[in-house]
């Protein structure tokens, strides 16, 4: 498998790309969208507790050392 990697513009759902691609038979594509960042942006935090009850159960034994660790211990 070979990658090639053209840049290129989304807008108004098309893609507009720079150059184009030495390719003649239908291929797979793979499209990443790119959004810019501003100096100092940040992202939304996390909310606290956003995975409570995401955890259903915990082994009995759950706090018991490992057998594959006994030489560390």
């Amino acid at each position: 498998m070979t990658l090639t990697t053209i840049k290129g513009i989304y807008e108004n759902g098309e893609i507009k790309l720079e150059e184009k691609p030495d390719v003649t038979k239908p291929t797979q594509v793979i499209v990443t969208f790119m959004e810019e960042v501003k100096a100092g942006e940040k992202k939304p935090l996390r909310q606290a507790g956003f995975g409570k009850g995401t955890i259903t159960y915990i082994s009995p034994d759950f706090d018991e050392p490992l057998d594959d660790l006994k030489e560390y211990m």
